[in-house]
C-alpha cells in the first residue's frame, strides 16, 4: 500500500505562519490588535488559523483589552500593533501591565532588516523604548528563531512575577521562510520556602496581639484566595487588602476590615498605625499605602512574602522576608496552624473590638454623606441590582476610590483597575477583555467623565462584537481628583480642570447603543434596572456634585496622623 504521506508537496513555512502556530501552541484564543504596514504579513496569514482577532480602534486600547483579559482569566493576554506610532501607542498599556504584574505579550511589526537604523518610514526603536517597563523585549532578526522566541515570550510573561513581554518582528522576517526548531518549555522550579523562615513567620503571627494580614494582588495572581481565608479564620487575624488586592478576600467576611492608604478607610489606617505585626502577602508597600515610610506602622514587626525577591526590603525592612509564591508560602504557614485557635480566650478579641468601634463612627459618616443621591448610593445600587456575579472595571480618579470603598466585592477576582500606573482611559478597553473572557457574566464599567473620554472610541468595538457591558459615568464636570487636590492645596484655583463632554445619551445613540441621563432627583435604581434590561452596551450618565470629594485623604508623603477626614456635620461628600 502506498504511503501517501510522502506525496504531500512541501511548502516552506513563513515567519508569519510560525507566529500564528506559536500562538496556537500557547493556547491563545483572543488577539487584540490594529493592522498596519509593518505587521501586514502577519495579518495576511492570520485568517488561515483559528485565532479570534478583535479589531480595536486604537492600539492603546488593544494593550488594555489584553490586560483586562489577562487579569480576568490568569492567562497571558496578547496585543498586536504595527511599527512606529502603532508601537508607541501600546507603550502606556505595557507600562500599566508592568506596574500591576499582568502577563502580556505584545507583538509589533518593524521595518525590514535592511531599513533598520536609517530613520525609515514608521521606524521606532520600540525594543529600546520598552526595556524599562517590560520583563523582556525581543527584536527577532533570524527567521528560524521566531517560533521559539514567541514561545519563550509567553514563558517569561507568566513565570515568577508576571509582566509584559514585547516581541518586535521586522517585516521581511515575517515574509521569510523559516524552520520550526521546536521549543522546550522552561522548566518551572518549584517554589522552595525555607522552613526556618516559615517557622519564624508563624511564630510572629502566633505571638502578636494586634496583628493584621495585608493582602495584595499577588493573592489573585497565585490563586491563593482559599489559603488566605483559611489563615485568617484559623488565627482570627483581621484582613486588609490593597487596592489591587480587592476581591481577593470576601468583603462580607467578619474578619475583613477594608483597604488602607491615601484614600483608604481611616479606621484601617489607624489599625495599621497601632498594629504590632503586619503579615504582608503579595504586595509591594506602595507609597500610596505607606505615606511617610519612617512613620508607617511604627510599632509593628513585618512579615513580607513576595514572589519577587527585589521587593523585600525595597521600601520597608521586614523582620522576616520570604521570597516565594503567595500560595506556596501561605500553605507552608498554614501547616503551623492546622487547628482553629480557641476563641474563648483569644487574646485578639480586644483588638478586633477596637477596630470595630473605630469603624462604627466611620460608617455613620458614610451613611450621612450618602444622602438621597451621590456616588455611595450609585455604587451600592449597582451591586444590589446587578448582583453578586458582577465584575467591576474602574478607571482612575475619584470614582475609582469611591468604588473601592463602597462597592462590596464578594466574588473572587471581580475588581479590575489600573493601580500602580494610574492609567486614565483604562476601564472601557479593559472591560472588553473581561467581557470576552466571561461573556455570560455581568460586566460594569465605572468611570469619570475625564477618563471615559480618553478611549471612548472603543464603543465601536463593543458594538461590533455585541458585548454586554454596562457603563456608569460619574460625571462631575471636572477632572475630579485633580480638582480635589487643587481645592485642598491650591486655594481652589481650578486651573484647567473643568471638563466638558458630549451629551452621553446622544453619544451612545450615535454608536447605536443605549444611553440615559440621570440628574439629582431622578430615580437611580430605576436607571440601573433599565440598563440591566437592555441588550448590549448601555451608558448611564450620572450627574453628581461637582465638588464631591473622596475622604479620607492623606497628603502625599505624610502619615496617618496628617489624615484629612470629613466631619460628621459636613456636606455630603462635597466641599472641604
Amino acid at each position: 500500500m502506498e504511503n501517501t504521506a510522502f506525496n504531500i508537496e512541501y511548502k516552506p513555512r513563513t515567519g508569519s505562519e510560525a507566529m500564528c502556530e506559536a500562538l496556537l501552541d500557547e493556547g491563545v484564543e483572543y488577539l487584540f490588535g490594529y493592522p498596519g504596514g509593518a505587521i501586514m504579513p502577519f495579518y495576511d496569514a492570520l485568517p488561515d488559523y483559528p485565532l479570534k482577532h478583535i479589531l480595536v480602534r486604537h492600539e492603546q486600547a488593544a494593550a488594555h483589552a489584553a490586560d483586562g483579559y489577562a487579569r480576568a482569566t490568569g492567562k497571558v493576554g496578547v496585543c498586536i500593533a504595527t511599527s512606529g506610532p502603532g508601537a508607541t501607542n501600546i507603550v502606556t498599556g505595557l507600562a500599566t501591565a508592568q506596574m500591576d504584574s499582568v502577563p502580556l505579550v505584545a507583538i509589533t511589526g518593524q521595518v525590514g532588516r535592511p531599513a533598520l537604523g536609517k530613520d525609515s518610514f514608521q521606524e521606532t526603536n520600540v525594543m529600546g523604548m520598552t526595556l524599562p517597563f517590560t520583563k523582556h523585549s525581543f527584536l527577532v532578526e533570524d527567521p528560524d528563531e521566531l517560533y521559539p522566541t514567541m514561545r519563550r515570550a509567553f514563558d517569561i510573561a507568566r513565570s515568577g512575577r508576571p509582566g509584559p513581554v514585547l516581541v518586535d518582528v521586522p517585516k521581511d522576517v515575517q515574509f521569510a521562510a523559516c524552520e520550526n526548531h521546536g521549543y522546550r518549555r522552561l522548566r518551572e522550579v518549584p517554589e522552595s520556602v525555607a522552613s526556618p523562615a516559615l517557622e519564624a513567620a508563624a511564630a510572629l503571627l502566633r505571638k502578636a496581639r494586634r496583628p493584621l494580614i495585608l493582602a495584595g494582588h499577588g493573592i489573585t495572581l497565585s490563586g491563593a484566595e482559599m489559603e488566605l481565608r483559611l489563615l485568617a479564620e484559623r488565627t482570627g487575624v483581621p484582613v486588609v487588602t490593597t487596592l489591587l488586592g480587592l476581591s481577593a478576600f470576601p468583603e462580607d467576611h467578619p474578619l475583613y476590615i477594608g483597604w488602607p492608604g491615601m484614600h483608604g478607610a481611616a479606621s484601617v489606617n489607624r489599625a495599621i498605625d497601632r498594629s504590632d505585626l503586619l503579615f504582608a502577602v503579595g504586595m509591594r508597600f506602595d507609597d500610596r499605602i505607606t505615606g511617610a515610610v519612617d512613620k508607617f506602622a511604627p510599632n509593628a514587626k513585618i512579615v513580607h512574602i513576595d514572589v519577587d525577591p527585589s521587593e523585600l526590603g525595597k521600601v520597608v525592612r521586614p523582620t522576616v522576608g520570604i521570597a516565594a509564591d503567595a500560595k506556596a508560602a501561605l500553605r507552608g504557614v498554614l501547616s503551623h496552624f492546622e487547628d482553629a485557635e480557641e476563641r474563648e480566650d483569644d487574646a485578639r478579641v480586644p483588638w478586633r473590638e477596637e477596630i470595630a468601634k473605630s469603624q462604627e463612627g466611620e460608617k455613620r459618616r458614610e451613611e450621612g454623606a450618602s444622602g438621597e443621591y451621590g456616588p455611595i448610593r450609585i455604587l451600592r445600587a449597582i451591586k444590589e441590582i446587578a448582583g453578586e456575579e458582577t465584575r467591576l472595571v474602574t478607571d482612575v480618579g475619584q470614582h475609582q476610590m469611591w468604588a473601592a470603598k463602597f462597592f462590596p466585592f464578594t466574588k473572587k477576582n471581580s475588581h479590575i483597575t489600573s493601580g500602580g500606573l494610574g492609567t486614565m482611559g483604562f476601564a472601557l478597553p479593559a472591560a472588553m477583555g473581561v467581557a470576552f473572557a466571561y461573556p455570560d457574566e455581568p460586566v460594569w464599567v465605572v468611570a469619570g467623565d475625564g477618563g471615559f473620554q480618553m478611549n471612548v472610541q472603543e464603543l465601536a468595538t463593543i458594538r461590533d462584537n455585541g458585548l454586554n457591558i454596562k457603563v456608569a459615568v460619574l460625571n462631575n464636570g471636572y477632572l475630579g481628583m485633580v480638582r480635589q487636590w487643587q481645592q485642598f492645596f491650591h486655594n481652589r484655583r481650578y486651573s484647567e480642570t473643568p471638563m466638558t463632554g458630549p451629551d452621553y445619551e446622544k453619544f451612545a445613540a450615535a454608536y447605536g447603543l443605549h444611553g440615559k441621563t440621570v440628574k439629582p432627583g431622578d430615580d437611580i435604581e430605576a436607571a440601573i434596572r433599565w440598563a440591566e434590561g437592555q441588550d448590549g452596551c448601555t451608558i448611564i450618565d450620572f450627574h453628581i456634585d461637582p465638588e464631591a470629594n473622596v475622604y479620607p485623604m492623606i497628603p502625599s508623603g505624610m502619615s496617618v496622623h496628617e489624615m484629612i477626614e470629613e466631619s460628621e456635620s459636613s456636606a455630603a461628600y462635597g466641599g472641604a
